[in-house]
């Protein structure tokens, strides 16, 4: 690239937040640089309970604006991506001693009136004497209330933003860190450091902004010096997977006797996902882990429910992520406000603007609200786009992906039908971009384990910015619950040898 060149923003932070920025501005005709230091997603963006929701419990706390926000935002998630986000019924048992009954009730009925719901079905009460929901459950649970939410592939809705974006001629940047950012006139000059070979590149721009998530005041201490910065607070969430506890296709809402809630919701085919913790954080955001207390909770909240009750033996994954929330003073972490605050800083002469907090499901409105401030601080105008553009394999409709599916299918028809659906899941669309000229199993190239195959690794690496096995197996499609650790190994070292060499006989 010309070190000349001046880019009208740069973007630190391949999360959500920066990722859809990205997008928003490439697509009102704004060049764009991003750099992330890891992988896309990598941080907080693939931490998530999983949900587009609007925070039932947040009502509680009197955030009106941002649940009012969030559950407007579903569907026009849903629209803009039916591949990885789609309806989900949640199941949420009365419990004698906790939250009444009638608070329960207002509450679902301010969800489902308050945020312009026009597909997702609304709440209804179940008798759990009768309905299956209540079969998994210990029979002291006679009462349920049944409502809407949707469900996100996380890391995949950060993943076809970012592809969205450089498509629209943003330039993406993974493995690099910023080390520094001054201004140099009218522009900043930012030292972008590739994190494998150590060379850095000066990328120019007009402003910056910081969407580093947990790492927002590493940045402006470090890369940007400045001093007694604390804008966030760290908040821990943790979850675990164990095997399939139920078979019903709903997930399930469960109220603690400590005032807090967890999840219990079907997770890849043959799994269930209970989460999330709540725990203050003031450790490295790249180390966290879930503690020996967060397993003891979640198993012992989710076995006041079950009748077969959660072990920590069963638990075949877990992982945490680091919530950045903006510090509002709160005296508990679940009190601590999910909303957003987006700040202009105009120290240095040139403008930055810090995002503090945010959630997953009101990524999208937190970008166009950043395009009015870049806008306003660059002085040209936009129109608001992103709402009715479908995101890369998006493009069909939010009651089509049956017939997606039956689709691929037929134009591959050596598919197992259990990839065909994966492959729609993951892809929508743009799976035939990925099988190509397949005509057999064997043109797919090298299996690694389970259902993965050399040339979706191939597609990941070249599309979507894969670089290492954690990437492609954690990130871009879960297969890290079916491959081992042989399989694993084996599959990075593919990846390896493709990077330094797409020739090598190792990647052939």
């Amino acid at each position: 690239m010309d070190q000349s060149t001046i880019h009208d923003i740069f973007i630190i932070g391949g999360g959500i937040n920066g990722c859809g920025i990205a997008r928003d501005a490439a697509g009102r005709g704004f060049s764009v640089y991003l750099a992330e230091m890891d992988d896309l997603a990598s941080g907080t963006s693939s931490g998530s309970t999983k949900l587009i929701h609007g925070g039932l419990r947040y009502l509680e706390h009197y955030e009106f604006r941002l649940v009012r926000e969030a559950l407007k935002e579903r569907e026009v998630l849903w629209r803009m991506a039916p591949h990885i986000i789609w309806p989900l019924r949640f199941v949420l048992p009365y419990a004698e001693g906790l939250r009444p009954a009638w608070l329960l009730r207002l509450g679902l009925f301010l969800y489902d009136h308050i945020g312009g719901r026009k597909l997702l079905p609304k709440t209804r009460t179940l008798d759990m004497s009768e309905d299956p929901a209540g079969k998994p459950l210990k029979p002291l649970f006679s009462k349920a209330f049944e409502y809407s939410d949707c469900w996100v592939n996380d890391a995949r809705l950060v993943v076809l933003n970012a592809r969205d974006a450089a498509d629209r001629g943003a330039v993406i940047r993974t493995r690099a860190k910023v080390v520094s950012a001054r201004t140099e006139g009218d522009h900043w000059l930012v030292d972008v450091e590739d994190v494998w070979s150590g060379e850095i590149e000066q990328v120019r721009a007009r402003m910056i902004v910081n969407a580093a998530g947990p790492w927002v005041d590493h940045v402006l201490a470090g890369a940007l010096g400045h001093d007694h910065v604390h804008n966030v607070r760290l908040v821990r969430g943790s979850h675990i997977v164990v095997p399939k506890k139920f078979e019903d296709p709903r997930a399930y809402f469960f109220q603690n006797k400590d005032g807090r809630i967890i999840f219990a919701i079907p997770y890849e085919d043959d799994f269930t996902l209970v989460g999330t913790t709540d725990q203050d954080y003031d450790g490295d955001p790249t180390k966290v882990v879930i503690s020996e207390a967060e397993i003891r909770y979640l198993c012992d909240a989710a076995s006041e429910y079950f009748s077969n009750p959660v072990r920590p033996d069963d638990i075949v994954w877990t992982y945490s992520g680091v919530r950045p929330l903006y510090d509002d003073g709160a005296s508990k972490a679940q009190e601590a406000t999910r909303d957003y605050v987006l700040k202009v800083d105009t120290r240095g002469g040139m403008p930055l603007v810090n995002i503090f907090g945010g959630k997953i499901t009101t990524y999208r409105r937190l970008s166009e609200q950043m395009l009015e401030k870049i806008e306003d601080l660059l002085g040209r105008r936009g129109r608001p786009w992103t709402a009715h553009a479908a995101l890369p394999g998006g493009d069909f409709s939010v009651t089509g992906f049956e017939e997606e599916v039956g689709g691929l299918k037929r134009s591959y028809p050596f598919l197992d039908m259990k990839l065909a659906r994966r492959l729609a899941r993951l892809y929508g669309t743009k799976a035939r971009v990925l099988l190509g000229l397949a005509k057999s199993e064997a043109d797919l190239g090298r299996r690694f384990g389970a259902d993965l195959y050399e040339a979706e690794v191939r597609y990941l690496m070249a599309h979507e910015w894969a670089a290492t096995a954690e990437d492609v197996l954690w990130r871009r499609t879960k297969r890290g619950l079916r491959l081992n650790r042989q399989e694993a190994a084996g599959l990075d070292e593919f990846m390896t040898a493709l990077r330094a060499d797409p020739h090598s006989a190792a990647a052939e």
